[in-house]
């Protein structure tokens, strides 16, 4: 079968490898649709702080269940389109007795420190697998990543009577905006583009946004729009110091900070201010097996709203143009780039 590789910073390729071979408990899938995750973008940048090379990306992603055991305990079947939970934990580390799966110590996720799915075939354990309930596999594809955003957005206690700030209008950002906006809230979306975030007014809805131009007009839009209140809950899916600090800065006190965003850069700043605003920060990794239950139906339910964080769709053998199209892509609306290995 095929698999993609990224080989090294830059480098992109299809390779040859052996189809899998499914073990007891596990189910052999054929891969519909892929994601290309910023976390992906980031190994191929070289700026990913979990990767190693050479490996197989892909965490995002639907596919059909071509073998499988009869009669399992999760109710899945051969032709059954699906998603799957791609972070697998250790199960007996101090996160794992608590139940705190997501945050395994020796975290393992697909694509990242094991091999992904980017594959036209691969075998997953039964228990990783989700019934789509019929959701467009293109669609299936993105649960996922949305499971990520929605996550953090229930470690930060948001609720509708909250002004929610998302910093950062990529993928997750846009995802973490809209599970903000599910829960009831009033959500704007801030980044450095004003394309990207052009395009999050005009398809999500949004109730505001901010062009992260400098720090004054930055304060300045903050203190407008919140009557120099501050914001109840702020989100960072960005990634660098300077996004966390402006989520520091536009917390109200007693808010709440929301870190979903990977970087490997140092901050410095006064850490008093977390004292002095009595703030709660919270981590938000990874995500939980309701999270992706819940999402599955949520996205059945809002189905046009949400397919429009799919802009781009690349086949298979066209891989090497969709990372480097990601890659350059400067500003513009380019928001979840996805893999056809149906074509």
């Amino acid at each position: 079968m095929k698999t993609i590789k990224i080989v090294k910073p830059g480098q992109v390729e299809i390779q040859e490898c052996e189809k899998p071979e499914r073990k007891e408990g596990e189910a052999l899938l054929k891969i519909l649709y892929g994601g290309i995750c910023g976390s992906d973008l980031g190994s191929y940048r070289g700026t990913f702080a979990y990767f190693d090379y050479p490996r197989t990306p892909g965490h995002e992603f639907s596919a059909e269940i071509v073998d499988i055991d009869e009669n399992n305990e999760y109710g899945l079947k051969k032709g059954m389109k699906v998603t799957c939970n791609p972070y697998f934990n250790c199960g007996h580390c101090y996160s794992c007795e608590r139940g705190l799966v997501n945050a395994c110590t020796d975290n393992q996720t697909m694509g990242v420190q094991r091999e992904g799915a980017f594959s036209e075939y691969i075998s997953m354990p039964l228990e990783r697998i989700y019934d789509g309930k019929r959701l467009d596999p293109k669609l299936l594809t993105i649960i996922e990543p949305f499971c990520i955003s929605w996550h953090g957005v229930k470690r930060g206690g948001v609720k509708k009577s909250d002004k929610v700030l998302v910093v950062g209008a990529g993928t997750i950002g846009v995802f973490a905006a809209l599970s903000a906006k599910l829960k009831g809230a009033e959500v704007y979306i801030c980044d450095v583009s004003e394309e990207k975030l052009d395009y999050a007014m005009e398809n999500f809805g949004f109730d505001g946004k901010i062009v992260n131009s400098s720090e004054e007009e930055f304060k300045k839009s903050v203190d407008t729009i919140t009557d120099n209140k501050g914001f109840d809950v702020c989100i960072e899916a960005v990634g660098l110091p300077q996004t966390f600090q402006n989520c520091i800065d536009a917390s109200c006190f007693g808010g709440n900070v929301v870190l979903i965003g990977v970087g490997k850069k140092n901050l410095d700043f006064n850490f008093t201010i977390i004292q002095k605003k009595e703030l709660n920060i919270f981590g938000s990794r990874n995500a939980l097996k309701e999270d992706f239950l819940d999402l599955i139906d949520l996205v059945k339910d809002n189905q046009e709203m949400v397919e429009k964080v799919i802009t781009n769709t690349y086949k298979m053998d066209d891989v090497k143009e969709a990372f480097n199209d990601f890659d350059n892509n400067k500003g513009g609306h380019m928001l979840k780039v996805v893999i056809d290995f149906t074509k």
